[in-house]
This record gives structure tokens, C-alpha cells and sequence, in this order.
């Protein structure tokens, strides 16, 4: 395989890594550590990234993978150890903090058939709004056949640290009236659109209407089958058992910011997480790595 290409690039206000590898192209923003874009040979994007995606400081940029940490969706929805840490849950930013923040580069490591970024964030040295705690995070973002993310964790403090996680994944799809998710069978889940209710999945989940779910009890790998691109986009995740779904569908997505109206057709969310009863709790000094490789076969 040919050795890797990565180049420096602006867009707007961002600061981006561009990372080809063999047939496949990587684009990553450092703020936030937020994967892009991801797309092998001359197949469709597998990592989704909105046509209206605003890359401004601050903000997070509709689509790719955003970090979401210490705490996923609305923090008041959270275990109650993760509130207490919080001066102010009631006005916590949803998804945490870190999505709209710089984080440091560590490193690029090229090899013959690979190439690696590492970025850090530390709460000591950034703070986040009323979250005093004392952890550090690193994400490793290694690129060969397919793409590989681990996200560490480490609790700096001299008292326990509650957190919930997600890698906010939007996959790139055909139309997602055609494509179905296995792996989920017997799952538990949280039916956020019906009052929270845990129900259970029964075969291969399909969509017809906005989808909002916390899958509990999730194997390590789920795939994605997409009818309308003849392929399979494969998530393989490791110290991790829960799983969020979503696509706005037609009401929501013209109330999303970086959303064209129709943009729901195009993508779908499958979020790799620690949340519900998967949330973590980390003694003092110690640490947690919550990973995902991707990648995709013809179906």
C-alpha cells in the first residue's frame, strides 16, 4: 500500500487534517477531535457529513463522528452521580462540552499500510462550564483497511467520576426507507419518542418515521445494510453495550441547524456509547477506552 498523505487544511474557521490512505480519504477537525468525513475508493462517503455543515468555533459540525462527553444528550436525563457533579444541570449544554472545543495534537504516525492521529483534552488545563472534575481524554484515530477510533478516558480526581459516552456516528446511506440495521434482535430499549419506555426489538430494525432510541444489552458488532447501494457498513465496538439510533425523519430535520430539509433521507445515526445502564463510573486514576473500527463490504 502507498504511504499516507496527510495535509493541513482551513476551512472557514476550522483547522482540519486531511489523511488519504491507499483509496481511502479521512477528514478530521481538531476542534472538538470531530472525524468528518470518511469515504474507501469510489464507493458513497460511509461517515455522513452534511452539504450545509458550518465549520465555526465553538460549534460542533453537523455529521461525521462528534465526541460527546462527559455526558451524552440532555444531562438531566443522566444517572443522578452524573448530575451531582454538575453545579447546574438544569443549563448543562447538551452532549457536554468537549464537541466545540480545541483539543491538542499529540501526533501523526505514518506507516506503509496505516496512519494514526492522537488528540487530547484536559479538563484541568480547559475547564468545562460549572464540571469541575479532573479527567483527561485521548482520542486515537487510525486509518489502514478500515477505520478505527478509540476514545480514552482517564479520572485525575481523588473521588469517584460518573460519565456517559458516545461516538456520534452519521453513516452515509442511499435513502433510509431502504436500508435495516441486524444485530439489535432481542435488544432492549429506551423509546425516547413514547415516554422513555424500555420495549424490545423484534428482527432486523427498519425505518419509516423519526427514530430516537437507546439500544441496551448491544452485541459488539451491528451492520447496516443498504439496499439502494448494495453495500454493508460494519460497526464493531469494544467496551461497549449500549447503542443510540437516530434520524430525524421529515419534522424534525427542517428544525435542525447544518440541515437541509431532506438532508433525514441521507443518513442515519448509529452512536456508539456508555449510556443508561451502560454509564461508567471511574475510581480514582483510573481509566476507560471505548472503541470502534468501521468499514464496509458490497452486499
Amino acid at each position: 500500500m502507498s504511504q499516507a498523505q496527510v495535509e493541513r487544511v482551513e476551512l472557514d474557521e476550522l483547522v482540519c487534517w486531511r489523511v488519504r490512505q491507499g483509496r481511502s480519504e479521512l477528514l478530521v477537525a481538531q476542534q472538538g477531535a470531530q472525524v468528518l468525513r470518511f469515504q474507501q475508493g469510489e464507493q458513497p462517503p460511509l461517515i455522513w457529513l452534511s452539504e450545509e455543515a458550518a465549520y465555526r468555533r465553538g460549534q460542533s459540525v453537523r455529521g461525521g463522528v462528534p465526541v460527546c462527553w462527559p455526558w451524552f444528550g440532555d444531562l438531566q436525563r443522566n444517572p443522578a452521580a452524573l448530575q451531582a457533579q454538575h453545579a447546574n444541570p438544569a443549563q448543562a449544554a447538551a452532549h457536554g462540552g468537549v464537541r466545540g472545543l480545541d483539543w491538542q495534537l499529540l501526533g501523526i504516525d505514518s506507516q506503509d499500510d496505516a496512519v494514526e492521529l492522537r488528540f487530547a483534552f484536559d479538563s484541568r488545563q480547559q475547564p468545562l462550564a460549572d464540571w469541575a472534575q479532573a479527567a483527561s481524554l485521548e482520542l486515537r484515530i487510525r486509518l489502514d483497511q478500515r477505520l478505527h477510533l478509540e476514545l480514552s478516558s482517564r479520572n485525575h480526581g481523588d473521588q469517584p467520576l460518573a460519565l456517559s459516552q458516545a461516538l456520534h456516528t452519521y453513516l452515509g446511506v442511499s435513502d433510509i426507507r431502504q436500508v435495516s440495521v441486524a444485530g439489535l434482535d432481542g435488544c432492549r430499549y429506551i423509546e425516547t419518542l413514547d415516554g422513555w419506555q424500555e420495549r424490545r426489538q423484534q428482527g432486523e430494525l427498519s425505518f419509516a418515521g423519526e427514530t430516537d432510541r437507546i439500544y441496551l444489552d448491544v452485541p459488539p458488532q451491528l451492520s447496516l445494510f443498504d439496499a439502494g447501494w448494495r453495500r454493508r457498513i460494519h460497526l464493531q465496538a469494544s467496551q461497549s453495550r449500549s447503542a443510540v439510533l437516530w434520524n430525524p425523519w421529515i419534522d424534525k430535520a427542517k428544525r435542525l441547524s447544518q440541515f437541509a430539509d431532506d438532508a433525514w433521507q441521507r443518513m442515519l445515526c448509529i452512536e456508539t456509547a456508555n449510556v443508561w445502564d451502560d454509564c461508567l463510573e471511574l475510581a480514582p486514576g483510573a481509566s476507560h477506552s471505548l472503541g470502534l473500527s468501521l468499514w464496509s463490504e458490497p452486499a
